[in-house]
């Protein structure tokens, strides 16, 4: 029992089950109506308080320093990702307990400034949490970066749909007792599951066929997701059939122990051992110009790595070095992928912070809008674990994974033209195509950072990249479509009704996700012969 406790496979499980309540920030559409009525808000202070929110999901600095420095020292004390979980689980408790206290009048109502720092704190937890799960994930499976990458971010994507069936089976339509459980479930899901996780040298010729095994049982319970969430808007399930799906979900979410079970099983017969062409004794390369030979590896391999690394740009150092932060954001390649997020993750995290106002705005149910916060959190996964899955596959076909990048910008300009044109079921439409292609950000922009400046340092520098969300949040949410809003809502519950709410802000950001495109494609044009001649050759000889 013990030996199966202190395997990559149950820390991976372990990871996936923090994961899936760790999207809270994903689900502010449901309390969002109850935080702007009992605070007397208005629609621009509401979207202030969500680009914090934003903020602390996504500023994850000090979440990545925290992980190098715990993950990098000699001695036993406050050593491992543990240490990251137990500051994302503090920050969780407080900054949830402490808005569901200002709801419920517990303590006397907060100025906008500190409700915005409870948010903050509150939503900080997610990157602690994030960090510590994937990139234990990729140290412990470093060939497979975008699966692995895919699975944890995917599992993150889904969280949001796995709470709102804890709100819907629990509170019963009370969204300030959800607020509440938001502040109980991670916090213990990961002081109860956080010792599991830790960080194994170990390479088995078996991992790709049990990562599958996890991608599928992703798909799985996605799949499930969906189809209740659909029968819930379609009949509105009951109370006890609500508790029975809860209940299956569960089941389902228990499935990632069992595959690392067999996998632990498979990994103690003889005839399943550990390839020295896959020995973690030296780690595998990690950026353009870092080598390391393998063992019995032809000298041709050296010699190729050598000559591509004389045609580097000057934003590649010398071999065997991993990038920094301050020196990765020296390069021009950094800055191109801070650009592009900026307008792929910030005008679709907008999206879904609006999406509940911009649902009432053209007429739409409690229930569908509730769906829709519901189904994003499929798209979200969709796009995650795809973007991440797919992207392994066709990199070992000759496909640089930027040009994913690329192709999900360009579908997003789409998408957020659907959802300008305000036509009947648009949000439908509009929400998948967003969903899928603002997901996809989060699984291929960590996986190519690791590529680009290496494994070491990925943490602090994916969250400084990651930084680019709430700048984007910000001036989408509150510069564009909250001064928009404002500008044409009407009444005294400062509502607006009908397309022309949200129909000009949405043209804005369909053009910024084309900028986005281009930058992008500028840097699939940078890192091409880099992939073509170093991770290509890796993926294919290793």
């Amino acid at each position: 029992m013990e030996s199966f406790l202190n395997t990559k496979w149950i820390a991976t499980a372990a990871s996936i089950w923090i994961q899936c309540t760790s999207g809270a920030s994903y689900t502010f559409g449901i309390y969002s109506p109850v935080l702007k009525s009992s605070q007397s808000y208005d629609q621009s202070t509401l979207d202030t308080i969500s680009v914090f929110k934003d903020i602390g999901a996504n500023a994850g600095i000090l979440s990545g320093l925290l992980y190098a420095t715990v993950t990098c020292r000699r001695t036993r004390l406050l050593t491992g990702p543990w240490v990251v979980h137990v500051a994302g689980a503090v920050q969780c408790f407080v900054g949830y307990f402490l808005i569901w206290a200002s709801v419920v009048g517990l303590i006397r109502q907060p100025p906008v400034p500190l409700m915005c720092l409870f948010m903050l704190v509150a939503a900080h937890a997610q990157t602690f949490f994030n960090t510590a799960d994937v990139v234990s994930g990729v140290e412990n499976f470093h060939r497979f970066g975008g699966t692995i990458v895919g699975i944890m971010k995917g599992f993150l994507g889904l969280s949001g749909a796995i709470l709102i069936q804890v709100y819907d089976t629990l509170c019963e339509g009370d969204p300030t007792a959800y607020i509440l459980i938001l502040a109980i479930t991670p916090t213990l899901t990961s002081l109860l599951l956080m010792p599991l996780v830790k960080i194994y040298g170990t390479t088995t010729v078996d991992d790709k066929k049990h990562l599958n095994g996890f991608s599928s049982s992703a798909l799985v319970v996605a799949a499930y997701l969906m189809v209740v969430i659909i029968l819930d808007n379609v009949f509105t399930l009951p109370s006890w059939t609500r508790i029975i799906t809860f209940m299956f979900l569960l089941l389902l979410l228990a499935s990632p122990f069992g595959i690392a079970a067999k996998a632990h099983k498979d990994s103690e017969r003889p005839s399943i051992e550990t390839s020295p062409l896959m020995d973690d004794s030296e780690p595998m390369p990690t950026k353009y110009g870092e080598y390391h030979q393998i063992p019995g590896e032809p000298d041709r391999f050296k010699e190729v790595a050598s000559s591509s690394n004389e045609n580097l740009s000057n934003d590649h150092l010398e071999d065997g070095i991993d990038m920094n932060l301050s020196r990765a954001m020296l390069t021009v390649n950094f800055w191109l992928l801070f650009v592009a997020m900026i307008c792929g993750m910030g005008s679709g995290l907008a999206t879904i912070n609006n999406i509940s106002q911009i649902g009432q705005s053209l007429g739409y149910s409690t229930i569908e809008r509730s769906s829709l916060v519901a189904l994003w959190s499929i798209w979200n996964f969709l796009g995650r674990f795809g973007a991440g899955f797919l992207s392994d596959i066709m990199l070992h076909k000759g496909w640089a994974r930027p040009l994913f990048m690329v192709i999900t910008l360009a579908t997003l300009t789409f998408g957020h033209l659907i959802v300008a044109s305000g036509f009947p079921g648009n949000l439908y439409i509009g929400s998948v195509m967003v969903g899928i292609c603002y997901g996809s950000q989060w699984s291929l922009m960590p996986t190519i950072t690791s590529e680009i400046f290496g494994v070491r340092h990925m943490g602090t520098i994916f969250n400084t990249i990651a930084i680019a969300s709430p700048i984007g949040s910000y001036i989408f949410s509150v510069r564009i479509i909250g001064y928009i809003y404002d500008k044409m809502a009407t009444g005294e519950d400062n509502s607006c009704y009908g397309t022309q709410c949200f129909m000009l802000s949405f043209f804005i950001m369909a053009a910024v996700a084309l900028l986005g495109f281009l930058v992008a494609f500028a840097l699939f044009l940078r890192t091409r012969r880099f992939y073509r001649q170093i991770v290509l050759l890796r993926s294919r000889d290793s």
